[in-house]
Protein backbone atom coordinates (compact mmCIF):
# COMPACT_ATOMS: atom_id res chain seq x y z
CA UNK A 1 0.00 0.00 0.00
CA UNK A 2 1.53 3.38 -0.74
CA UNK A 3 1.66 6.04 1.80
CA UNK A 4 1.06 8.98 1.18
CA UNK A 5 3.36 12.19 3.89
CA UNK A 6 2.63 15.73 4.58
CA UNK A 7 5.89 17.70 4.21
CA UNK A 8 5.14 20.98 6.04
CA UNK A 9 8.12 23.43 5.34
CA UNK A 10 8.63 26.90 6.00
CA UNK A 11 11.76 29.79 6.20
CA UNK A 12 12.53 33.03 7.30
CA UNK A 13 15.25 35.91 7.61
CA UNK A 14 15.79 38.52 10.47
CA UNK A 15 16.23 40.93 7.82
CA UNK A 16 15.34 40.16 4.40
CA UNK A 17 18.11 39.22 3.33
CA UNK A 18 19.92 38.82 6.76
CA UNK A 19 20.45 35.84 9.33
CA UNK A 20 18.29 33.14 8.17
CA UNK A 21 16.89 29.44 8.47
CA UNK A 22 15.05 27.36 7.82
CA UNK A 23 12.46 24.16 9.42
CA UNK A 24 10.67 21.21 7.65
CA UNK A 25 8.12 18.44 9.23
CA UNK A 26 7.51 15.01 7.81
CA UNK A 27 4.03 13.76 9.13
CA UNK A 28 2.18 10.95 8.71
CA UNK A 29 -1.09 11.52 7.02
CA UNK A 30 -3.28 8.97 8.96
CA UNK A 31 -1.99 8.82 11.80
CA UNK A 32 -0.78 12.32 12.07
CA UNK A 33 2.70 11.39 13.51
CA UNK A 34 5.66 13.77 13.00
CA UNK A 35 8.26 11.12 11.01
CA UNK A 36 11.01 13.17 10.65
CA UNK A 37 12.41 17.20 11.10
CA UNK A 38 14.84 19.14 9.70
CA UNK A 39 15.94 22.56 10.33
CA UNK A 40 19.27 24.70 9.02
CA UNK A 41 20.79 28.01 9.75
CA UNK A 42 21.40 29.06 6.58
CA UNK A 43 24.02 32.74 7.05
CA UNK A 44 22.69 35.60 5.33
CA UNK A 45 20.20 34.61 3.03
CA UNK A 46 16.25 36.09 1.78
CA UNK A 47 12.61 34.54 3.31
CA UNK A 48 12.11 33.29 -0.50
CA UNK A 49 15.33 31.68 -0.74
CA UNK A 50 14.96 30.08 2.92
CA UNK A 51 11.83 28.40 1.84
CA UNK A 52 12.47 26.84 -0.60
CA UNK A 53 15.36 25.29 0.87
CA UNK A 54 13.15 24.28 3.49
CA UNK A 55 11.13 22.79 0.66
CA UNK A 56 14.04 20.65 -0.51
CA UNK A 57 15.11 19.82 2.96
CA UNK A 58 11.15 18.11 3.67
CA UNK A 59 11.11 16.48 0.53
CA UNK A 60 14.18 14.75 0.68
CA UNK A 61 13.18 13.52 4.66
CA UNK A 62 10.24 12.01 2.91
CA UNK A 63 12.39 10.60 0.33
CA UNK A 64 15.11 9.20 2.68
CA UNK A 65 11.55 7.49 4.41
CA UNK A 66 9.74 6.11 1.72
CA UNK A 67 11.00 7.10 -1.77
CA UNK A 68 7.66 5.71 -3.49
CA UNK A 69 5.40 7.71 -0.99
CA UNK A 70 2.93 10.34 -2.29
CA UNK A 71 3.59 13.95 -0.78
CA UNK A 72 1.08 16.32 -0.30
CA UNK A 73 2.97 19.72 0.54
CA UNK A 74 2.00 22.44 2.89
CA UNK A 75 3.47 26.06 3.21
CA UNK A 76 2.14 29.16 4.16
CA UNK A 77 4.46 31.09 1.12
CA UNK A 78 2.38 31.62 -1.64
CA UNK A 79 5.14 32.06 -4.20
CA UNK A 80 6.33 29.03 -3.24
CA UNK A 81 3.11 27.25 -3.34
CA UNK A 82 2.12 29.14 -6.65
CA UNK A 83 5.53 28.51 -8.56
CA UNK A 84 5.96 24.73 -7.87
CA UNK A 85 2.61 24.58 -8.87
CA UNK A 86 3.35 25.57 -12.10
CA UNK A 87 0.67 28.63 -12.22
CA UNK A 88 3.07 31.08 -11.42
CA UNK A 89 6.54 32.04 -13.22
CA UNK A 90 9.39 31.57 -11.57
CA UNK A 91 11.93 34.19 -13.15
CA UNK A 92 14.50 34.98 -9.95
CA UNK A 93 17.62 33.44 -10.53
CA UNK A 94 17.92 32.86 -7.18
CA UNK A 95 14.41 30.59 -7.45
CA UNK A 96 15.11 28.73 -10.22
CA UNK A 97 18.06 26.29 -9.27
CA UNK A 98 16.03 25.58 -6.07
CA UNK A 99 12.69 25.24 -7.56
CA UNK A 100 14.43 22.41 -9.81
CA UNK A 101 16.18 20.75 -7.45
CA UNK A 102 13.01 20.17 -5.65
CA UNK A 103 10.90 18.88 -8.47
CA UNK A 104 14.06 16.16 -9.09
CA UNK A 105 13.07 14.68 -5.73
CA UNK A 106 10.10 12.96 -6.42
CA UNK A 107 8.16 12.49 -9.64
CA UNK A 108 5.97 15.60 -10.39
CA UNK A 109 2.69 13.36 -10.59
CA UNK A 110 3.23 12.34 -6.72
CA UNK A 111 3.16 15.98 -5.28
CA UNK A 112 0.84 17.95 -4.36
CA UNK A 113 0.86 21.45 -3.32
CA UNK A 114 -1.46 23.66 -0.58
CA UNK A 115 -0.98 26.71 0.82
CA UNK A 116 -2.17 27.18 4.25
CA UNK A 117 -2.09 30.32 6.63
CA UNK A 118 1.10 30.86 9.15
CA UNK A 119 -0.86 29.82 12.07
CA UNK A 120 -1.34 26.66 10.57
CA UNK A 121 2.50 26.02 9.87
CA UNK A 122 3.73 26.42 13.32
CA UNK A 123 5.42 23.26 13.80
CA UNK A 124 8.10 24.34 10.79
CA UNK A 125 7.99 28.05 11.60
CA UNK A 126 9.17 26.79 15.25
CA UNK A 127 11.91 24.58 13.92
CA UNK A 128 13.05 27.38 11.39
CA UNK A 129 13.08 29.89 14.50
CA UNK A 130 14.95 27.16 16.29
CA UNK A 131 17.94 27.05 13.21
CA UNK A 132 18.13 30.64 13.29
CA UNK A 133 18.58 30.79 17.54
CA UNK A 134 20.93 28.27 17.09
CA UNK A 135 23.38 30.32 14.12
CA UNK A 136 23.18 33.57 16.43
CA UNK A 137 24.53 31.52 19.56
CA UNK A 138 26.86 29.73 17.59
CA UNK A 139 25.66 26.15 17.40
CA UNK A 140 24.10 24.20 14.71
CA UNK A 141 20.55 23.03 15.13
CA UNK A 142 19.88 19.27 16.78
CA UNK A 143 16.59 17.93 16.70
CA UNK A 144 14.14 18.75 20.04
CA UNK A 145 16.61 21.59 20.91
CA UNK A 146 14.88 24.06 23.16
CA UNK A 147 14.15 27.85 21.18
CA UNK A 148 14.05 29.68 24.51
CA UNK A 149 17.71 27.57 25.77
CA UNK A 150 19.32 28.42 22.95
CA UNK A 151 18.17 32.37 22.58
CA UNK A 152 19.28 32.89 26.27
CA UNK A 153 22.70 32.66 24.78
CA UNK A 154 22.19 35.43 22.64
CA UNK A 155 23.83 38.34 23.58
CA UNK A 156 22.88 42.19 22.47
CA UNK A 157 25.64 44.32 22.16
CA UNK A 158 24.73 46.15 25.41
CA UNK A 159 25.40 43.12 27.11
CA UNK A 160 21.50 42.24 27.41
CA UNK A 161 20.47 38.99 26.81
CA UNK A 162 17.88 38.37 24.48
CA UNK A 163 14.39 36.05 24.81
CA UNK A 164 12.80 34.26 22.64
CA UNK A 165 9.68 36.28 22.77
CA UNK A 166 11.75 38.96 22.11
CA UNK A 167 12.76 37.06 18.51
CA UNK A 168 10.86 38.16 15.40
CA UNK A 169 8.80 35.77 13.92
CA UNK A 170 9.14 34.15 10.83
CA UNK A 171 9.04 36.73 7.85
CA UNK A 172 8.03 39.43 9.93
CA UNK A 173 10.41 41.93 7.67
CA UNK A 174 9.50 43.77 4.80
CA UNK A 175 9.67 41.46 2.08
CA UNK A 176 10.86 41.39 -1.29
CA UNK A 177 9.30 42.99 -4.14
CA UNK A 178 6.44 40.60 -4.78
CA UNK A 179 3.82 42.92 -7.05
CA UNK A 180 1.09 44.53 -6.30
CA UNK A 181 -1.12 42.92 -3.52
CA UNK A 182 -4.78 41.03 -3.71
CA UNK A 183 -6.65 43.87 -1.74
CA UNK A 184 -10.00 42.68 -0.37
CA UNK A 185 -12.50 45.68 0.78
CA UNK A 186 -14.87 44.27 3.36
CA UNK A 187 -18.03 45.81 3.48
CA UNK A 188 -20.40 45.28 6.26
CA UNK A 189 -24.39 45.31 4.25
CA UNK A 190 -26.46 48.06 5.14
CA UNK A 191 -28.82 48.06 7.75
CA UNK A 192 -32.17 45.83 8.25
CA UNK A 193 -34.91 46.16 10.61
CA UNK A 194 -33.38 43.94 12.71
CA UNK A 195 -30.16 45.34 13.03
CA UNK A 196 -30.57 48.42 15.43
CA UNK A 197 -32.13 46.06 17.41
CA UNK A 198 -29.32 44.32 18.11
CA UNK A 199 -31.10 40.73 16.43
CA UNK A 200 -29.42 37.74 15.56
CA UNK A 201 -29.64 37.65 11.41
CA UNK A 202 -27.50 34.58 9.92
CA UNK A 203 -28.12 32.85 6.78
CA UNK A 204 -31.27 30.82 8.65
CA UNK A 205 -33.71 33.20 9.25
CA UNK A 206 -36.21 35.41 7.40
CA UNK A 207 -33.22 36.92 4.68
CA UNK A 208 -34.00 40.66 5.45
CA UNK A 209 -34.35 43.35 2.85
CA UNK A 210 -32.05 46.43 3.98
CA UNK A 211 -34.17 48.83 5.36
CA UNK A 212 -34.67 52.88 4.19
CA UNK A 213 -31.28 53.57 6.22
CA UNK A 214 -29.61 50.51 4.84
CA UNK A 215 -30.13 52.15 1.32
CA UNK A 216 -29.08 55.08 2.35
CA UNK A 217 -25.78 54.07 3.75
CA UNK A 218 -25.20 51.65 0.70
CA UNK A 219 -26.00 55.04 -1.82
CA UNK A 220 -23.13 56.82 0.81
CA UNK A 221 -20.87 53.47 0.49
CA UNK A 222 -21.01 53.98 -3.56
CA UNK A 223 -20.05 57.57 -2.97
CA UNK A 224 -16.89 57.36 -1.23
CA UNK A 225 -16.03 54.19 -3.07
CA UNK A 226 -16.53 55.99 -6.86
CA UNK A 227 -13.88 59.05 -4.89
CA UNK A 228 -11.60 56.05 -4.13
CA UNK A 229 -11.48 54.34 -7.73
CA UNK A 230 -9.28 51.74 -6.75
CA UNK A 231 -12.19 49.02 -6.83
CA UNK A 232 -11.92 46.60 -10.00
CA UNK A 233 -14.66 43.86 -9.40
CA UNK A 234 -17.38 43.37 -6.53
CA UNK A 235 -18.17 39.79 -4.96
CA UNK A 236 -21.06 39.83 -2.51
CA UNK A 237 -22.77 37.24 -0.08
CA UNK A 238 -25.81 35.34 -1.74
CA UNK A 239 -28.22 36.67 1.33
CA UNK A 240 -30.36 39.50 0.08
CA UNK A 241 -28.74 43.06 2.59
CA UNK A 242 -25.75 41.92 0.88
CA UNK A 243 -26.99 41.65 -2.90
CA UNK A 244 -29.28 44.91 -2.44
CA UNK A 245 -25.85 46.54 -1.13
CA UNK A 246 -23.82 45.50 -3.31
CA UNK A 247 -26.25 46.24 -6.78
CA UNK A 248 -26.19 50.06 -5.48
CA UNK A 249 -22.39 49.79 -5.39
CA UNK A 250 -22.30 48.25 -8.95
CA UNK A 251 -24.78 50.25 -10.61
CA UNK A 252 -22.62 53.48 -9.18
CA UNK A 253 -19.32 52.21 -10.01
CA UNK A 254 -20.38 50.48 -13.51
CA UNK A 255 -19.08 46.77 -12.41
CA UNK A 256 -21.18 43.71 -11.72
CA UNK A 257 -21.87 41.21 -9.10
CA UNK A 258 -20.56 38.18 -8.37
CA UNK A 259 -22.29 35.56 -5.49
CA UNK A 260 -19.75 33.96 -3.39
CA UNK A 261 -21.76 31.61 -0.91
CA UNK A 262 -18.48 31.32 1.56
CA UNK A 263 -19.23 35.20 2.18
CA UNK A 264 -23.01 34.42 4.16
CA UNK A 265 -23.18 34.87 7.31
CA UNK A 266 -23.29 32.35 9.94
CA UNK A 267 -26.36 30.20 10.26
CA UNK A 268 -27.47 30.91 14.55
CA UNK A 269 -30.08 28.44 14.48
CA UNK A 270 -33.15 28.83 16.97
CA UNK A 271 -31.25 32.02 17.84
CA UNK A 272 -32.29 33.84 14.75
CA UNK A 273 -34.53 36.95 15.03
CA UNK A 274 -34.17 36.72 19.34
CA UNK A 275 -31.87 39.25 20.82
CA UNK A 276 -28.92 38.49 23.19
CA UNK A 277 -30.71 38.92 26.16
CA UNK A 278 -33.59 36.60 24.51
CA UNK A 279 -30.80 34.12 24.24
CA UNK A 280 -29.53 34.00 27.30
CA UNK A 281 -32.87 33.30 29.03
CA UNK A 282 -34.05 30.35 26.81
CA UNK A 283 -30.94 28.93 26.01
CA UNK A 284 -28.39 29.83 28.51
CA UNK A 285 -26.19 26.56 28.39
CA UNK A 286 -25.55 26.33 25.00
CA UNK A 287 -25.11 30.09 24.80
CA UNK A 288 -22.40 30.12 27.25
CA UNK A 289 -21.22 27.02 25.75
CA UNK A 290 -21.15 28.66 22.44
CA UNK A 291 -19.41 32.16 23.93
CA UNK A 292 -16.64 29.68 25.45
CA UNK A 293 -15.69 27.39 22.66
CA UNK A 294 -15.83 27.95 18.85
CA UNK A 295 -16.29 24.67 17.73
CA UNK A 296 -20.01 25.04 20.02
CA UNK A 297 -23.08 25.14 17.53
CA UNK A 298 -26.20 27.80 18.47
CA UNK A 299 -28.76 25.78 19.50
CA UNK A 300 -30.80 23.78 16.61
CA UNK A 301 -28.23 23.03 14.02
CA UNK A 302 -26.39 26.74 13.29
CA UNK A 303 -22.84 27.02 12.42
CA UNK A 304 -20.37 26.88 14.89
CA UNK A 305 -17.47 29.66 14.34
CA UNK A 306 -14.79 26.77 13.34
CA UNK A 307 -16.91 25.67 10.61
CA UNK A 308 -17.27 29.21 9.73
CA UNK A 309 -13.72 29.88 9.41
CA UNK A 310 -13.51 27.35 7.30
CA UNK A 311 -15.46 28.19 4.81
CA UNK A 312 -14.44 31.44 4.69
CA UNK A 313 -10.63 30.35 4.88
CA UNK A 314 -11.71 28.76 1.57
CA UNK A 315 -13.32 31.74 -0.04
CA UNK A 316 -10.85 33.62 0.38
CA UNK A 317 -8.28 31.45 -1.27
CA UNK A 318 -10.93 31.29 -4.47
CA UNK A 319 -10.99 35.12 -4.47
CA UNK A 320 -7.08 35.26 -4.28
CA UNK A 321 -6.41 33.56 -6.77
CA UNK A 322 -9.34 34.75 -9.21
CA UNK A 323 -8.21 37.98 -8.47
CA UNK A 324 -4.89 38.08 -7.99
CA UNK A 325 -3.01 41.48 -8.11
CA UNK A 326 -6.78 43.30 -8.07
CA UNK A 327 -8.94 45.41 -5.67
CA UNK A 328 -12.12 43.70 -4.64
CA UNK A 329 -15.06 44.97 -3.08
CA UNK A 330 -16.45 42.12 -1.00
CA UNK A 331 -20.29 42.71 0.31
CA UNK A 332 -20.44 40.34 3.25
CA UNK A 333 -21.52 40.07 6.59
CA UNK A 334 -20.35 40.57 10.81
CA UNK A 335 -18.90 37.35 11.43
CA UNK A 336 -17.18 37.02 7.69
CA UNK A 337 -15.57 40.38 8.04
CA UNK A 338 -14.23 39.22 11.64
CA UNK A 339 -12.96 36.14 10.94
CA UNK A 340 -10.98 37.49 7.93
CA UNK A 341 -9.33 40.03 10.04
CA UNK A 342 -8.68 37.43 12.47
CA UNK A 343 -7.15 35.25 9.78
CA UNK A 344 -5.15 37.72 9.20
CA UNK A 345 -3.64 38.34 12.49
CA UNK A 346 -3.22 34.98 13.43
CA UNK A 347 -5.49 36.16 16.51
CA UNK A 348 -7.60 33.59 18.48
CA UNK A 349 -10.82 32.77 17.63
CA UNK A 350 -12.19 34.71 21.19
CA UNK A 351 -10.85 37.95 19.44
CA UNK A 352 -14.35 37.75 17.10
CA UNK A 353 -15.89 39.09 20.33
CA UNK A 354 -13.61 42.60 20.57
CA UNK A 355 -14.50 43.28 17.50
CA UNK A 356 -16.52 46.29 16.66
CA UNK A 357 -18.19 46.27 13.53
CA UNK A 358 -20.57 48.23 12.09
CA UNK A 359 -23.36 48.76 9.44
CA UNK A 360 -22.20 49.84 5.99
CA UNK A 361 -18.30 50.23 7.37
CA UNK A 362 -15.30 49.34 5.30
CA UNK A 363 -12.37 47.52 6.47
CA UNK A 364 -9.06 46.15 4.00
CA UNK A 365 -6.67 43.02 4.11
CA UNK A 366 -3.85 43.33 1.98
CA UNK A 367 -2.71 40.01 0.78
CA UNK A 368 0.57 39.11 -1.01
CA UNK A 369 2.64 36.67 -3.10
CA UNK A 370 4.46 35.03 -0.02
CA UNK A 371 1.58 34.52 1.96
CA UNK A 372 1.90 37.73 4.12
CA UNK A 373 -1.16 39.32 4.94
CA UNK A 374 -1.58 43.15 6.43
CA UNK A 375 -5.35 44.83 7.98
CA UNK A 376 -5.08 47.83 6.11
CA UNK A 377 -8.68 49.26 7.54
CA UNK A 378 -10.70 48.18 10.59
CA UNK A 379 -14.48 49.60 10.57
CA UNK A 380 -13.98 52.90 9.09
CA UNK A 381 -17.56 54.40 8.93
CA UNK A 382 -16.13 58.39 7.62
CA UNK A 383 -18.13 57.85 4.48
CA UNK A 384 -21.19 57.53 6.06
CA UNK A 385 -22.93 61.09 6.75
Amino acid sequence: MQRTFIVEADGGSRGNPGPAGYGAVVIDSETGETLAEAAEYLGTATNNVAEYRGLVAGLRAAHALDPEAEIRVRMDSKLVVEQMSGRWKIKHPDMQPLAATAKAVFPPDRVTYEWIPRAQNKHADRLANEAMDAGAAGRQWEPGASRAALAAEVREPSGATATATATPPSGWAAPADLGAPTTFVLLRHGETALTPEKRFSGSGGSDPELSEAGRLQAREAAAALAVRGTVQAIVSSPLRRCRETAEVIAARLGLDVRIEDGLRETDFGAWEGLTFSEVRERYPEDLNAWLASAKAEPTGGGESFAAVARRVAQARDRLQARYAGKTVLLVTHVTPVKTLVRLALGAPPESLFRMELSAASLSAIAYYADGNASLRLLNDTSHLR
